[in-house]
Formats: C-alpha cells, sequence, structure tokens
C-alpha cells in the first residue's frame, strides 16, 4: 500500500509538471527570406501573430485598446511597436537558421512594423545574414515550448530559391516529453522541465538554383 501512495504522488507530480510546461503563448509565424540573384542568404524578415488571449492580457497590461474595439490608434501603436524585441542576452530570437547542423548567424531585430487588428497583435522584425542560401534549414520554436510556433506557409524565398515546409512528428515529440519526463525525478520535474520545443517544430528546407 505504501509504495502505491508513493506511486501516485509521483504520478501526480509528473503530470502536475506537464502540464504547467503546457505552452503558455501561442504564436503564428511567417517567414520571409531576403535572397540575392547571386544567392547569397541576406537575411530573415519574420512576422509573429500572438493568440488572441496573449494580445488582450498584454494591450491591458499597457493600458492600450481601452476602447475594446481590438483596434488601435496609431499613438497607440507607437507605445507598442518594439515590445518584442528587447531581448536578453543569449536570446536567439526563437528564429534558427542552420546548414549542415551548424548554426548561421542571425544579426539584431530590426522592427519593420507592428499592428493590431481584430484584437491580435502581429509584429515584424528583420534579421540581416550573409552567406549561401542553398541547403539551409530553418525551424521557428521555443526551446522551452513556454510558446509554440505555428509556421504559416509558404515560406517566401523570391524566384531563386524553393522551401520545403515539413511538418513536426508530433507523436513522436509527446512521445519524448513522456519519456524525459519519467527519466527526472519528480521533485525536479518541474523545475527541470525539459527543452522539448525543437520536437514540436515544422522544418524549412531551401534548395536554390545554381
Amino acid at each position: 500500500m505504501f509504495r502505491l501512495i508513493v506511486r501516485a504522488f509521483a504520478l501526480l507530480a509528473l503530470l502536475s509538471a506537464a502540464a504547467s510546461a503546457q505552452p503558455h503563448v501561442f504564436v503564428d509565424a511567417k517567414l520571409r527570406l531576403h535572397i540575392s540573384d547571386a544567392g547569397v542568404f541576406e537575411g530573415i524578415e519574420v512576422t509573429w501573430t500572438y493568440d488572441d488571449f496573449y494580445s488582450m492580457l498584454l494591450l491591458a497590461d499597457m493600458g492600450l485598446d481601452r476602447d475594446g474595439d481590438g483596434n488601435l490608434e496609431k499613438s497607440e501603436t507607437i507605445l507598442l511597436d518594439g515590445f518584442d524585441r528587447q531581448w536578453i542576452e543569449g536570446y536567439q530570437g526563437d528564429t534558427y537558421v542552420t546548414r549542415d547542423g551548424t548554426p548561421e548567424a542571425l544579426g539584431a531585430p530590426e522592427g519593420r512594423g507592428t499592428t493590431v487588428e481584430n484584437g491580435l497583435i502581429t509584429t515584424t522584425h528583420f534579421r540581416a545574414a550573409s552567406g549561401p542560401a542553398d541547403g539551409l534549414v530553418i525551424k521557428a520554436f521555443d526551446p522551452t515550448f513556454y510558446t509554440a510556433y505555428s509556421l504559416v506557409g509558404p515560406v517566401d524565398t523570391g524566384a531563386l530559391c524553393d522551401a520545403v515546409i515539413l511538418p513536426a512528428d508530433l507523436d513522436a515529440a509527446y512521445t519524448l516529453v513522456e519519456e524525459l519526463l519519467y527519466a527526472t525525478p519528480s521533485s525536479d520535474a518541474e523545475q527541470d522541465y525539459p527543452q522539448v520545443g525543437e520536437a514540436f517544430a515544422d522544418t524549412v528546407r531551401l534548395t536554390c538554383a545554381s
């Protein structure tokens, strides 16, 4: 009986950790790649549209949209612009570009506009880059899975390149979460929740003409 009780409490702790670590923010992400006529990857434009609940909370916290019509005056939009570009040191911007498994450097985010329509906040930023575009792999994800990104295609690459979106294997992702949680002591499961965000990310593969 004692063992059953211990196992029950361990299971409850595990379930509690899993529930608390579910995504809290949901974002639709669109990507537009800047590629020169010579096939050089010059940067990536990232557009994020936040879910209605998070948008509502943020607008309320900042004291915006006081008339509650889901849209902002120009002066209010100016106050909102840039709220998601104040990145702490080490933050990668939840956009990862690699070639053969090696990360490609991306520049700091440059604002390209903020809008609010029907209560949804949408922001766009640009990150400069340099290097061949062919063979690039791009993913949008939060390693901690606090924010869940849904990649909205197609990916704009211009005329020289084609982008194929490979959907994430969600069954494998959830299996990974379960395996990692069961391998983590129940007392540490909530604090040391495994970084599984990449497992839920779609993959963009780029192919360019020679």
